[in-house]
């Protein structure tokens, strides 16, 4: 049975006020709300937001490569084809949003929690997560090739055809997760919790040929 552990949740005061985004000198935004607004590409060579809730945004076109979230909260956002790569991202929370092909890769990830989220086609390739947890997930075709995983969990998530080459799934519980099939190696699958059926499936798909009885 995989230990349950906890997420520390974005450190945010009770009210935030809410503003308009535009460019600034440093690209450094803390302590507000952007809310029911659109979000375009913006050239930074380098972007920050530390105590931030994003409510009801849309991100078009951006490239958000390096940035640095801190105690975020995205709430209903669409953020799909955003470019995280090589990105700090520590106590947020993603709720209800569309991240749909997001580009994660090479990212570090602390205290993040994903709660109903479409994360369809994305990759988190080679990125780092500790204390990370999809819940109501939808991420069919994600990758997650040669990930560090410390303490994440799936709950209840469509993972088909997902990808976890090269990725430890030592603790990882994927008993609640529905899936046809999955991109694993053997060497991946030591120590994974899975149900009955799923392990039937994961012996077929490593080769094996199962007599009924």
């Amino acid at each position: 049975m995989a230990k349950t552990f906890k997420i520390d949740v974005p450190k945010l005061p009770n009210e935030l006020p809410v503003t308009s985004y535009h460019p600034i000198e440093g690209g450094y935004y803390d302590n507000c709300t952007f809310k029911d607004c659109v979000i375009t590409r913006e050239d930074m060579e380098r972007i920050a937001f530390d105590q931030v809730i994003f409510d009801h945004v849309t991100f078009e076109g951006i490239d958000f490569t390096s940035i640095e979230l801190t105690d975020c909260v995205f709430n209903h956002c669409d953020l799909s084809n955003a470019d995280f790569t090589g990105a700090s991202i520590h106590r947020v929370e993603f709720k209800n949003c569309k991240l749909v092909g997001i580009y994660m890769s090479e990212t570090s990830f602390g205290n993040v929690f994903f709660d109903n989220c479409q994360i369809n086609l994305s990759s988190f390739g080679y990125s780092k997560l500790k204390q990370v947890r999809f819940s109501e997930c939808l991420l069919k075709n994600s990758d997650f090739y040669e990930c560090k995983f410390q303490k994440v969990d799936y709950k209840k998530c469509d993972i088909d055809e997902a990808n976890f080459s090269n990725t430890k799934l030592i603790g990882v519980d994927l008993t609640s997760c529905t899936f046809d099939k999955l991109q694993v190696s053997l060497e991946s699958m030591q120590g994974c919790i899975v149900s009955t059926e799923q392990a039937l499936g994961f012996a077929r798909l490593l080769g094996l040929h199962i007599k009924e009885e």
